[in-house]
């Protein structure tokens, strides 16, 4: 019998790759869609290439289609022909700066090229669990309005509000969103109203980690960059909030585990914000020590102070309530 196939938008990702790598050691036959749309976005440091040779030498009989995924014909086409019992969406357009220099391209990729994909499952294969990666983004700015508390080394959500600021419930409306949020909302949105398939929505809480070669871009990879820049005795710069700034991180491993229990169990139009806890976060100043225990060498930085936009105005004064 032939093993079930798992078509995996977006393999060539720092989420997508891993997500091939971990289906495919429970038991799935992967098929990854991707053409590389993040070299034309971000020019050669963008370029995931190595990624795709990295997946055909680790999973036997890999499959690749270099599709667009704003293509509405060839994906009507594609998930036809596969009828996979399991799709897994990590592709995107995920610049806040390219987001706002291309917005017809963004909207496409991000809004139509995700529409195509639900209605390609609709049309082709209704009973397959579709897993939508998201990002906490879609909240907006209303998330700038929790209570915080500064404490020496970070800033920390007041513990009486904890509940009310955790659930999946927590609303996307009513809140500013950038260009990209705006986007990614729209997504976020469809996935959530889906009645004729079982679709859920990945809200990751943090920055995701990566077991192999840390993607280039800077904004993908902080920790690792954190790290070599000690290692290797380079200055580390510091953007705004007093260096306080919390990252909840999580290994992108974890991401594709919560993946496939979903798709064991598969509901429609459901909601899982997906993060590490408060055990599993550390502020910048918090991985300086814990990076200079371990190295025993000193960090080197600057800090950079940035000019807050209005939800960072928001930040600074529930934090001085």
């Amino acid at each position: 019998m032939a093993l079930p196939l798992a078509l995996i938008t977006g393999p060539g990702g720092l989420i997508g790759s891993e997500v091939c790598r971990y289906f495919h050691r429970h038991g799935f036959r992967i098929a990854g869609l991707d053409n590389n749309q993040r070299a034309v976005f971000f020019g050669p440091e963008g370029d995931t290439s190595w990624t795709l040779r990295l997946l055909r030498e680790s999973i036997p009989d890999y499959q690749h289609h270099a599709i667009d995924i704003r293509d509405r014909a060839a994906i009507l086409s594609l998930v036809a022909e596969l009828t996979p019992a399991a799709i897994i969406h990590t592709a995107a357009q995920p610049s806040h700066d390219r987001a706002a220099a291309i917005p017809f391209d963004d909207f496409d990729t991000n809004a139509t090229g995700t529409l195509n994909l639900l209605e390609a499952a609709r049309r082709a294969c209704p009973e397959a669990p579709f897993v939508h990666m998201s990002t906490n983004k879609v909240y907006g700015d209303l998330p700038n309005s929790i209570r915080l508390k500064e404490l020496d080394t970070r800033w920390e959500i007041r513990r009486r509000r904890v509940r009310k600021w955790d659930p999946e419930t927590f609303s996307i409306d009513q809140s500013k969103h950038s260009s990209l949020e705006l986007r990614k909302w729209r997504r976020t949105s469809w996935c959530r109203n889906t009645e004729d398939i079982s679709a859920c929505d990945v809200l990751p809480a943090g920055r995701l980690l990566h077991r192999s070669k840390p993607f280039r871009r800077r904004a993908a990879w902080v920790l690792e960059l954190l790290i070599k820049c000690n290692l290797e005795g380079r200055e580390y710069r510091i953007y705004g909030y007093k260096g306080k700034q919390v990252r909840d991180n999580l290994h992108s491993e974890d991401a594709a585990g919560m993946m496939l229990e979903f798709c064991k169990r598969p509901r429609s139009g459901e909601v899982y914000n997906l993060g590490g806890g408060k055990a599993n976060s550390c502020s910048i100043w918090e991985a300086f020590r814990m990076t200079e225990e371990i190295t025993g060498r000193k960090q080197r930085y600057t800090y950079v102070e940035q000019t807050r936009r209005r939800s960072h105005l928001l930040l600074q004064r529930s934090a001085q309530a």
